[in-house]
């Protein structure tokens, strides 16, 4: 079997994204799924998106981590989705469609895909760090030099350590760098390993810099190592509403994959 493909990416987080409207990708096939996204045995990727047809949307994204099994939301995965769905013509400049939490809204604001998440109303304290679930669960660590960490090596540890365990977290380490501003590394669970920029931890990332006052602006520029990502949102009395993540989605290259049957 030969099916195409289009590699994204969005502020380095890259993700292969195949149309699958006609239910012929072998989506439990998770060993595939996980070559797919190998960077020395496949195409290289943090995961894979299957667009396919929802009865109540233009289209329900499914998202697979890099090991090859389904995830949870992804943000910047939601991103290029909602770019390559337009160029398929299923989107207008308005945009809904389902993924693995419920139906979100999209819309293009010149070349970047602003994505709004739903409300944020619960988090927890873990020590001295915040725990704050976005769509993905997100540990949030705050750092005075976020270049210094060992992001491999810390965020492996707490990524399945207590409380998390089994289930696990993507882990993130946060430096703020003015009221208005952070800088974002993460560590990525079902990658496991440090991404080059993560959607739904740098959300995760401004609400808990607000929630704890280190920032007092509502929206929030965030420098990751693949590029710049906007968080906005209004704090209320019950959290954080009007979320809405902001940046570019690229597509890089168009492909073919042909699967062996054994």
């Amino acid at each position: 079997m030969l099916f195409s493909f289009v590699k994204y990416q969005g502020t380095g987080n890259d993700f292969v994204i195949v149309d699958n409207r006609d239910n012929r990708f072998p989506i439990n096939d998770h060993a595939l799924i996980a070559q797919l996204c190998h960077r020395n045995y496949g195409i290289g990727a943090d995961g894979v998106i299957a667009i396919e047809s929802d009865t109540t949307s233009d289209f329900f994204m499914r998202y697979f981590n890099a090991d090859g099994h389904e995830g949870s939301l992804c943000g910047n995965g939601s991103r290029c989705a909602v770019h390559y769905a337009n160029a398929l013509g299923l989107t207008q400049k308005e945009v809904v469609f389902r993924a693995a939490d419920g139906l979100h809204q999209a819309q293009f604001v010149g070349e970047e895909v602003a994505f709004s998440l739903h409300d944020v109303s619960k988090w927890e304290t873990h020590k001295e760090a915040l725990f704050i679930d976005t769509g993905s669960p997100h540990h949030i660590a705050f750092v005075d030099d976020v270049a210094a960490v060992d992001v491999a090596t810390t965020g492996a540890a707490i990524a399945h350590g207590a409380p998390y365990f089994a289930d696990g977290t993507n882990v993130n380490f946060v430096e703020v760098t003015a009221a208005d501003s952070l800088n974002v590394r993460t560590y990525e669970r079902g990658v496991e390993a440090e991404t080059l920029s993560c959607g739904t931890g740098v959300t995760a990332a401004a609400i808990g810099a607000h929630l704890s006052k280190r920032v007092s602006a509502e929206k929030i520029s965030i420098q990751t190592k693949g590029g710049v990502l906007t968080v906005s949102f209004t704090a209320t009395s019950n959290g954080y509403e009007a979320v809405v993540l902001q940046g570019p989605a690229t597509a890089v290259y168009k492909g073919q994959w042909e699967i062996t049957t054994k």
